[in-house]
């Protein structure tokens, strides 16, 4: 199985039960749920209304983030608001104009809300509503259709602003004007999400999330939509976690300011090599890939690297989850702030 699959389907399996996907296909709603904690933000669950208006396959779909349904009239100043509220973890509602995998363009309400571990307050995924914003049939500066309105309205469903190719338009505008009797009005050039959309978006996400905090009942690792506890010392925000995920080397941050010294974040590489699950090395210590022949001398020469806040580079035998061993070269480097403190 692919690393990335792996890790992909345990970000499931390790809050809800198995239920969980089952549970979310049987919602009406078109949406995705993300994985801030993978490398790239993830899609790790795309539901069938969502693949069914985007033109995508779901095995096309996951794995991938967002970027994928942006197109050259993707407004790039409201990717930025969402990757904003991504970083700040906070919710989001925007209008925003993706592509379907015919590239078509459409325009849809876009409702992302981030959940959280109700334990340890961290984000765990989030999840984007997406609601279409139809265009409505108009006499007067409305959407370009013939009398009878027939066709035009899912020809040009959703795209509403001048950001939809204007070509496109032109032709269209074209091949109607043969037709004698076609009226042709003008495209409205302004999109917006209205009452509807917005009641829509949020029901989808009260009822998403319910399902979720249901699933996570069942194996104890309970979720909710507004953060119940502060997050702890040694806490790694959604937007550190996403920069980080950037870096393709195996690597760990340990926070020597914790009891124990505990892993606090694990790249997607280091599981891979080592065969752990992030949740079974976050908030332990490094040692748990130690075994029986790791050299005592070698962990020595790391400790006193650690309590003198000094670089080192050793050559260790460690372990993996399934006890096979491997050479390791362990480079170990203090990180300071911008006053010099680890």
């Amino acid at each position: 199985m692919d690393s990335k699959l792996r890790l992909i389907q345990q970000s499931f399996n390790t809050p809800y039960s198995e239920l969980v996907r089952e549970a979310l296909d049987e919602l009406p709603d078109n949406f995705t749920i993300t994985d801030p904690s993978i490398s790239g933000h993830p899609i790790v669950f795309a539901s069938r209304g969502f693949l069914k208006m985007s033109g995508y396959s779901r095995e096309e779909v996951i794995g991938q983030n967002g970027k994928i349904f942006q197109g050259p009239k993707t407004n790039p100043r409201t990717v930025m608001e969402i990757r904003e509220a991504i970083r700040e973890e906070r919710g989001v509602e925007v209008n925003l104009l993706n592509y379907r995998k015919d590239g078509a363009p459409f325009w849809m309400l876009f409702h992302m809300r981030p959940v959280f571990g109700k334990e340890d307050g961290r984000v765990i995924h989030f999840v984007a509503v997406q609601v279409p914003i139809s265009t409505k049939q108009r006499r007067n500066g409305g959407v370009s259709l013939s009398e009878d309105g027939s066709g035009l309205n899912e020809i040009v469903f959703g795209s509403c602003r001048r950001e939809v190719d204007s070509d496109s338009l032109l032709e269209l505008r074209r091949v109607l004007s043969l037709d004698s009797g076609s009226k042709v009005l003008d495209i409205e050039e302004t999109c917006k999400a209205g009452e509807f959309e917005e009641r829509r978006a949020a029901t989808a996400f009260n009822n998403i999330l319910s399902v979720l905090t249901h699933c996570s009942e069942l194996t104890g690792r309970l979720v909710c939509g507004k953060r119940c506890s502060v997050p702890g010392p040694g806490y790694v925000s959604s937007s550190l976690n996403i920069s980080l995920g950037r870096i393709k080397q195996s690597f760990v941050l340990i926070d020597p300011h914790l009891p124990d010294m505990p892993i606090v974040y694990a790249s997607d590489a280091f599981l891979r090599l080592t065969g752990y699950d992030r949740h079974e090395v976050l908030g332990h210590n490094f040692r748990v890939l130690n075994g029986v022949d790791t050299d005592t001398s070698t962990l020595h020469q790391i400790k006193e690297s650690i309590q003198t806040e000094q670089a080192c580079t050793v050559r260790i035998l460690s372990y993996r989850k399934d006890k096979s061993s491997f050479w390791n070269r362990l480079h170990l480097s203090p990180v300071r702030n911008a006053s010099g403190k680890l």
